[in-house]
Formats: structure tokens, C-alpha cells, sequence
């Protein structure tokens, strides 16, 4: 049995102010009509014989992962939530074992969630290559065939020859400077390191026992002490926490007898950075890719993307990154794109949340967008899917003003159950048990105006939630 394992617990910071915690980039539509998480599941849906995935996801973008997954119309998919992150190879870890328990030989293709591949066909044909070395009990990586000098991967040195263009690992090597990145495409020897593997699940828990004993036990803990949570599979966080974090080319690759690589080349991104995402997009006569509401005037090599009915402008400008969003506007150089990171980190370190959350949220049964905030107030738009219902909940600080625009609503106020027509509205008093759901086929859509004197959205006190959310 070959099963996809899909990590998709990235923060892709390196896309801000896209890409956010709370909605990262691997369930972003970067490229193509679907997102990135769902373009790779696509993709290794398209192998021939391929078992239903394993995915490992955060515990906040659980219920991502499981819509992008609904919406493909994917069966029998198991969603591993890590409660903490512990970087890749305790991750293919309890994907492994959960592997095991579909099949004791499963076979699985490790696929990072948020890159880009242009060339299914050659993916899938170095896929049926690595496939004899994993049933010989090689651990084998995909290398990516360089067509530049890139400082930003990690490379991989090729040996001896295998079989069918395939090549025992020689030496793992880190991210270059750039007169060794321009030496080693020169000699030809080289290959990025793509981050995809293939092996038997078994086999890479034996190495593991052997290099990094300590994150195998722990792993084995929080696997076996996990519990079923709606469609999900939650690992025990005090054992999972307890695992060493540590990347699986550290941990496993580096040191194992037994690495292999398949050479290919098919359109690979990592879309690690804005420049990154340039390079992999379609672009005009002037070398720019626009996207949104754009007039560029004298600007060539550039990367412009507006939101919505935002208008941006740019005049006389080259190689540069303009991305705005409701809430924040990234201004840069494309060759600074990496540095994306530290406006980050400084946003972290202010307190901020503009690193953590869009204006517009998504939960579970919906969305809201932030519309207007200020002195003891703030006016939200909610949009409530058919059928599903927020929390019975409390607020000690706030009470609230629901008035609906679109839809029927079910509103629950203390002991109080009646419905809502559009241009209806209701209040609900500071510390009242509150719920809206959505009884009706299409979504229900209010706004929302908070008042009191505080508005965080930590003050919450939930009695009952049908997406097991605590209070």
C-alpha cells in the first residue's frame, strides 16, 4: 500500500500578510484555482494505486485541512493533529504509525502541503522510480535538477549510481553562499533538496530508533495515548511536547546508510519567499505578475497584488513586491522578499496580531470580518454556513447587537429560542448564554456590534460547542 503523508503545519511567515497562522499558505490559492494543500493532494491522488492520505496538521487549522479535503470530495483521509510543533521527522513519525496500522508494509510519500509542481507527469514518473528502492528498504528523496545558483535550499550531493537514474546520497549539504552555490550547479554533482521522501513507514521508525531513540518513544506515547475528536485524531500533547524537534534530514537522513535520490525536474517551488512565488507565476512582457485591481506604469519584474477592489499603483519601479490586504501592505525589494520574516518577529514582539490573524477569520461554522473597531465598540460582519451553529456562550465584559441582512437565523438567548429574518435584529445583554445557528440551506449573514469595555476575543465562556472547541 503507498499512502500519501501530507505535512501541512507550516506558518509560511515568509508570505506575510497573506499567509498567517491562522490561515497559512499551504491553504492559500497562490497558484491555480485550488490551494496548495489541496493541489498536492490532488496530485498524489493521481498515482496509480495510491491509498486514501494521512494528513498532519496543526490543532488550529484542523478544520482547514478537513474542508479543503471535503471540498475535493476525498474519502477516508486521516487527519493527525500535532498539539505543538516538532518539526518533520516526529511528524512522519506518527504518520508513520498510523501508516503501520493500515498496512505493517505500507509504503508512504512524504509531501510537504504548500509546494508547487508544475509537472505532475515527471513527478509521478520519479515516484514509479523511487518506488523499487523503498521496497528495497532505501529511504529515498526527490532531488530538484537546479536551473540556477540558489543560496536559499539546502542541496544534495549524488553517488554512486543505483538503478534507473536513481543515486545513493553522498553528502547533505546546507544552504550555500553564493560562489559555492555557482560551484556546485557548475559541476552538475548537485541536486536542491526538495523536502519529499518515499520509504517504508517501518523502516524510517527502525532508523529513528537507532538515531534519535528518545523522539520515537515519545512519539509512540502520544500516539498511543491519542484520542478521536470529531473526524480527528489528536495526539496526547504532554508526550508529543516531550519529543525532541528536529527535522527529518537531521534526525534520519544525515545519518542513515541507506539514502537514496531520484533526480527530477518538474516546475518545483517551494514558495518560500515572494520571489519565489515570482519566479513560479506567469508573467507579463514587462516581467511582472499582477493580480487584483493593478495599473503599473513603467515597472518591470515585479510582483503587484491587490485585494478585493483595492487599487494600487505603481510608477517607475523594478524588482519589487507590492501586497496589500485589508489590514497591511508589504512594500520590498524581491531580492529582500526573505527577510519577510523579522517585520514578523517585530510584529510578535509588539504584541500584535496583524502576524496571527486576518481581518476577515474563518472558523469552523464560518467567518467574520473585523469592519470597525474603537472606543467600546466593534462592528463585525458574521457569515454562518447552513447548518452550522456557534457555541452557547457568555461574555463577562460585552453585550452584543445582532441584526441579520441575508438568511434566516436561529437565535438561543438564555431561555429564549426564536428565529431572525433579514432586516431583524436583537439584543443580547452583557453576560447572557448566546448562540446563533444557521437552520436554513444558505448562509445566514449579520452584523454584529459588540459594546462594553473590553472586546478581546478571549472573553468567551463556552457551555456547549459542537466543534469541541473549550472554553
Amino acid at each position: 500500500m503507498l499512502i500519501p503523508l501530507i505535512l501541512s503545519g507550516g506558518s509560511g511567515t515568509r508570505l506575510w500578510p497573506i499567509s498567517r497562522r491562522n490561515l497559512p499558505k499551504q491553504f492559500l490559492s497562490l497558484a491555480g484555482k485550488e490551494t496548495l494543500f489541496q493541489q498536492t493532494i490532488q496530485r498524489a491522488s493521481g498515482l496509480l494505486d495510491i491509498a486514501a492520505p494521512i494528513v498532519v496538521a496543526s490543532d488550529d487549522q484542523r478544520f482547514l485541512a478537513a474542508e479543503q479535503l471535503q471540498e475535493l470530495g476525498v474519502e477516508g483521509a486521516s487527519i493527525l493533529l500535532e498539539p505543538t510543533a516538532r518539526n518533520t521527522a516526529p511528524a512522519i513519525a506518527v504518520g508513520a504509525l498510523q501508516a503501520i496500522q493500515k498496512d505493517p508494509d505500507a509504503l508512504i510519500l512524504v509531501l510537504p502541503a504548500d509546494h508547487l509542481i508544475g509537472d505532475s507527469a515527471s513527478f509521478a514518473d520519479a515516484v514509479a522510480r523511487a518506488l523499487p528502492l523503498a521496497e528495497q528498504d532505501w529511504l529515498v528523496t526527490f532531488g530538484i535538477r537546479p536551473d540556477r545558483a540558489e543560496t536559499g535550499f539546502g542541496y544534495i550531493r549524488r553517488g554512486e549510481a543505483l538503478e534507473g537514474d536513481t543515486f545513493r546520497v553522498s553528502q547533505f549539504v546546507e544552504k550555500p553562499k553564493q560562489e559555492i552555490a555557482d560551484q556546485y550547479l557548475a559541476s552538475g554533482e548537485y541536486d536542491w533538496n526538495s523536502g519529499m521522501f518515499l520509504f517504508r513507514a517501518s523502516r524510517y521508525l527502525e532508523e529513528l530508533s537507532q538515531f534519535a531513540p528518545a523522539m520515537r518513544q515519545a512519539v509512540e506515547a502520544a500516539f498511543g495515548k491519542a484520542n478521536k475528536d470529531l473526524d480527528f485524531i489528536r495526539l496526547d500533547h504532554e508526550a508529543f511536547a516531550a519529543a525532541p524537534g528536529d527535522s527529518i534530514d537531521y534526525a534520519v537522513m544525515e545519518k542513515t546508510t541507506r539514502a537514496a535520490v531520484v533526480p527530477v525536474t518538474c516546475g518545483w517551488s517551494d514558495i518560500g519567499s515572494w520571489d519565489a512565488l515570482w519566479l513560479a507565476a506567469e508573467k507579463d512582457a514587462n516581467g511582472n505578475h499582477l493580480e487584483g485591481d493593478v495599473i503599473a506604469l513603467d515597472t518591470r519584474g515585479s510582483l503587484v497584488r491587490s485585494h478585493d477592489r483595492h487599487l494600487v499603483a505603481t510608477i517607475g519601479l523594478d524588482d519589487v513586491v507590492v501586497v496589500t490586504t485589508p489590514d497591511a501592505t508589504l512594500v520590498a525589494r524581491r531580492d529582500a522578499s526573505q527577510d519577510v520574516k523579522k517585520v514578523v518577529e517585530q510584529l510578535k514582539a509588539a504584541g500584535r496580531t496583524e502576524h496571527d490573524l486576518h481581518r476577515v477569520v474563518h472558523r469552523p461554522w464560518g467567518s467574520y470580518d473585523s469592519l470597525e473597531s474603537g472606543d467600546r465598540f466593534q462592528v463585525k460582519r458574521i457569515v454562518v454556513k447552513p447548518g452550522a451553529a456557534l457555541s452557547l456562550q457568555m461574555h463577562h465584559h460585552r453585550a452584543e447587537h445582532w441584526i441579520v441582512v441575508k438568511g434566516v437565523a436561529e437565535v438561543t438567548c438564555d431561555d429564549n429560542v426564536f428565529l431572525l429574518s433579514e432586516n431583524q435584529s436583537t439584543y443580547l445583554p452583557l453576560g447572557s448564554k448566546h448562540r446563533l445557528r444557521n437552520p436554513g440551506k444558505l448562509p445566514v449573514e449579520l452584523i454584529e456590534v459588540q459594546s462594553g469595555s473590553y472586546l478581546g476575543e478571549d472573553d468567551i465562556v463556552r457551555f456547549d460547542d459542537v466543534y469541541g472547541r473549550a472554553g
